[in-house]
């Protein structure tokens, strides 16, 4: 499970527990403005994971670490897809962040009230 929180103009993501030996990672921090925004999505769980480069996956228990699909690598930390959020980037790394989160609509609901909207 993971840790969502906006620190300033950072959204940190602090992976918990022995998640952190799984995804080989224990924090991410991206900046506000290269967040596009986060959805609650436990179907995430069924799409393709793409090629482990580091990481696990056994299906049904856990999903953790960085993943290449597509061109595009996707950080996961997953054992509970009922509470999965998508945090889609750009400029970064990742393009994706998949997590799981206690409280899904509240951990959405902090992101998207901080995300940096272009004017048009």
């Amino acid at each position: 499970m993971a840790q969502v929180r906006i620190d300033g103009d950072t959204l940190v993501v602090e992976i918990e527990g022995l998640d952190k030996l799984w995804a080989l990672k224990s924090r991410l921090e991206i900046p506000i403005v290269n967040v596009r925004g986060a959805t609650a999505d436990p179907g995430v769980i069924k799409e393709p994971k793409g090629i482990r480069s580091p990481g696990a996956h056994v299906p049904g228990v856990i999903t953790a670490g960085t993943f290449r699909i597509d061109g595009e690598r996707i950080f996961w930390d997953v054992r509970d897809a009922a509470k999965a959020i998508v945090i889609e980037l750009h400029d970064e790394r990742y393009a994706r962040l998949i997590v799981e989160v206690a409280d899904p609509r509240a951990t959405v609901a902090l992101i998207e009230h901080a995300v940096v909207r272009p004017t048009t």
